[in-house]
């Protein structure tokens, strides 16, 4: 045998046991070194603190300026108020897969921003503003599926602002004090938390905003109009009076034929419509002295199968049936463009759909006069008192997270409680795990997308509403609703706890260790794990493709048995196994799952903790789908 050198092995055994890691490759490196290149351009005794983007070190292990990365790739660029008078070079930028955030804020930066940045398909917030960029925005900005926040203002950008609507989970967007001109487009308001525009050369009237927003998102545009700015829009111009005759006559002749079909198919519809609603007249009078007797304390009857359907809330479910000297002014609305000037007399009139029954009451899809759809729950026997749900409703109004459905309205009296949502157009997770009726493909990237963003938004609600966490109370698959882009929402958020009791039980330090959950013991101890054990159980649907819902089925109990017998691809959907899906992925998700569903309440993580792990594997399956597209 060929003898070693000592000190060959030595490195042998170094290298074997510690090997070299860099957070980068040199590719990424050098693309790097060429984006900050650009960036100084024009500046060559440019700031020290930037002489560390070099080629003999790394970018996150050699302290690059501004660089911060997470697990060895770069994550995040921040460059502000640094004198750089370049050009921004995205080809070069985002050859960083993995990057999230780039802040160059405060710079003299000019040029366009090239269509190449829609390829950075993992950036989440980029911060422009302060700058000289111009010309119009990139129609690649669409292709930024996880932009949330973009920040332009302060530019000389131009053109108009269409190419911005197609970014579809944006929930801020700033672009005061620039050039851009034409209307503004029809935004997903409902999901913006933040938006301006102001001082630019924008005209027309504004589009619907859902009363989200001020008059200081929209001033210095002299050619806007509408509310809530002062400039009343001018009315639609009428048509012109003046027909010429003959070319009238041509065409009553050529569509006559059409005409008289026309009329034809609606004197159908309205005989089929006056029989329906003749058939239907007796449920109703049964659904309103329903109600008439419970608020007047009698025994309410049974309410016959057939006023599940289609019915009228017509004025027999009137305010003096609600309770005595009440008037309609005692319908809280929120600020919503849609429910302006509602009263309680509207809810009750409105052509109504019984679509639900449960313990706690109905639920009703209601149509105003203006066609807008409203979700309207009846809530019964439920014993918190009218100041405290009052309370309870204020609270959550006040909520302004993207994936939790607000209230539109409320009415509360003594025995009758009225919540009215936004009617979702898209069903529920519940349906969808059931099959889609439009058939449509409940793939394990959606499904993931559903876990994230319904994590998020628990976690939000659990510790940073209005400095006190309110928790859900009843979360399942069927409160989970799509909207009209498929986004998940959480619906009636806080209707079925007391948040004072858990806080209270907290506070004076019960705790339920080595305990199994009960509905009651975990009520009275946190109303908070009880909120992360349903999320566990929403996550085993989202898995194994099984609803539980009123089916007496214990889906965890079930993946349980299974884990026992160490069969555990046995628990996954199969049409998520037969898609291909990352059985990696799936198997970190179930651990998750299963850290919720621990039966101990105070051993199982708090909402934050499982929506980092929740939002952490989905971002890994971005990642990995970003790179399988570009070596294909």
């Amino acid at each position: 045998m060929v003898g070693v050198n000592p000190i060959w092995g030595l490195f042998i055994v170094i290298f074997l046991f510690f090997p070299m890691t860099y957070s980068e490759d040199e590719v990424v490196k050098q693309a790097l070194v060429r984006f900050m290149d650009k960036l100084a351009q024009g500046n060559p005794q440019r700031d020290a603190k930037y002489l560390s983007w070099n080629l003999s070190s790394d970018p996150c292990n050699g302290n690059w300026y501004g660089v911060s990365c997470l697990e060895g790739n770069v994550n995040t660029i921040v460059v502000d108020d640094s004198s750089l008078r370049g050009t921004l070079d995205a080809s070069s930028l985002c050859m960083a897969k993995s990057l999230q955030s780039l802040s160059l804020k405060k710079n003299n930066l000019h040029g366009l921003i090239p269509e190449d940045i829609g390829t950075c398909k993992s950036l989440n917030h980029l911060y422009l503003s302060e700058n000289n960029f111009s010309g119009d925005l990139p129609i690649s900005l669409a292709e930024l599926g996880n932009l949330e926040r973009l920040n332009i203002a302060s530019n000389n950008f131009s053109g108009e602002l269409y190419n911005v609507i197609h970014v579809s989970g944006l929930i801020s967007f700033l672009a005061e004090n620039n050039k851009f001109t034409g209307e503004i487009p029809d935004f997903n308001f409902s999901k913006l938390l933040e938006f301006n525009v102001s001082n630019n050369n924008l005209e027309g009237p504004l589009p619907d905003f859902r009363g989200g927003f001020q008059v200081d998102s929209f001033s210095g545009n002299p050619n806007l109009c509408g509310t809530p700015l002062p400039k009343a829009c001018p009315p639609t111009p009428p048509p012109h009076a003046k027909k010429d005759i003959k070319s009238f006559i041509d065409g009553l002749a050529i569509y006559s034929g059409y005409v008289i079909l026309g009329v034809m198919v609606l004197f159908f519809f309205a005989f089929k419509l006056v029989r329906k609603l003749k058939t239907k007249e007796e449920a109703l009078i049964v659904e309103m002295k329903e109600v008439a007797e419970e608020t007047s304390g009698e025994r309410p009857r049974e309410i016959s199968s057939e006023t599940r359907s289609s019915i009228g809330m017509k004025s027999e479910y009137s305010m003096s049936s609600l309770e005595s000297g009440m008037n309609t002014s005692t319908l809280v609305v929120f600020s919503n463009p849609a429910s302006k000037e509602l009263q309680l007399e509207d809810l009750l009139k409105a052509p109504a759909e019984l679509i639900g029954r449960g313990k706690k009451g109905s639920l009703y899809k209601v149509m105003l006069d203006n066609g807008f759809f409203l979700a309207v729950k009846r809530i019964k026997d439920w014993g918190i008192p009218k100041q405290d749900f009052g309370k309870r409703m204020a609270k959550i109004g006040q909520v302004k997270h993207p994936y939790v459905l607000p209230p539109v309205a409320y009415y509360c009296s003594r025995d009758e409680k009225l919540l009215a949502y936004e009617y979702m157009e898209n069903g529920n997770l519940f349906k969808m795990l059931c099959g889609s009726p439009s058939g449509q493909s409940f793939d394990w990237g959606s499904r993931l997308n559903v876990a994230a963003k319904i994590a998020d938004a628990l976690a939000y609600m659990h510790e940073e509403l209005c400095g006190s966490g309110i928790a859900h109370g009843n979360l399942k698959s069927s409160n989970i609703l799509f909207g009209k882009n498929m986004d998940p929402y959480i619906s009636e958020y806080g209707l079925m706890v007391s948040e004072n009791k858990a806080q209270s039980a907290i506070s004076q330090g019960k705790s339920l260790k080595n305990k199994s959950l009960s509905a009651a013991s975990a009520h009275a101890y946190n109303t908070f794990k009880v909120d992360t054990y349903a999320f566990g159980v929403i996550l085993l649907e989202l898995l194994t493709g099984k609803v539980v819902e009123n089916s007496g089925f214990n889906l965890a109990k079930w993946v349980s048995s299974v884990l026992r017998e160490e069969w555990t691809f046995e628990v996954f959907d199969k049409s998520l196994i037969s898609q291909g899906a990352s059985e990696e992925r799936m198997v970190n998700l179930l651990q998750v799952a299963l850290k919720c569903i621990n039966p101990s309440p105070t051993d199982r993580p708090s909402m934050s903790e499982v929506a980092v792990m929740t939002i952490t594997l989905k971002e890994e399956e971005e990642r990995y789908i970003t790179f399988e597209s570009s070596t294909h």
